[in-house]
């Protein structure tokens, strides 16, 4: 790993606007993914986005690992004209629910960070498992 975000990045882009990767589902996969996501939003114009994209990302990536038995989990970050989704598969059909976790719990409060980030969030699901889906608008003002 040479440190240069550009050299590190390994997928091709599959359109113009958009970018996808698999992961296997080990420690340093989410650094990773986030590391690709920043390396769009960079390359786009679009760095008041970085930190609540690393942080969706994150949180979509780790619910992947931690509450499914996938052994790939897929990213894609995709800009439209007025937002960037940030999409994560995996092979479990399970939808999933924000938790209402007690006040002292460490965890389980990762989907209402992603709705207070996000524009707006959601989850499909697929024949081969689900989506989940995080939008931010382009033109947000950076935090």
């Amino acid at each position: 790993m040479t440190g240069d975000l550009a050299e590190d990045v390994d997928a091709a882009p599959t359109g113009p606007q958009r970018y996808s990767d698999g992961y296997s589902p080990c420690d340093t996969a989410p650094a990773r993914a986030r590391r690709d996501a920043t390396l769009c939003l960079h390359t786009w114009g679009l760095d008041h986005l970085i930190d609540d994209a690393q942080l969706i990302t994150s949180e979509l990536f780790t619910n992947a690992i931690q509450h499914t038995r996938t052994g790939r989990v897929g990213v894609s970050v995709t800009r439209h004209p007025d937002r960037v989704r940030i999409v994560v598969t995996d092979t479990s059909r399970a939808i999933p629910v924000p938790a209402d976790p007690d006040p002292d719990a460490e965890a389980g409060r990762g989907l209402r960070l992603i709705d207070q980030l996000a524009t707006r969030w959601g989850s499909d699901r697929l024949a081969t498992g689900k989506r989940v889906w995080a939008e931010l608008a382009t033109d947000q003002a950076p935090s």
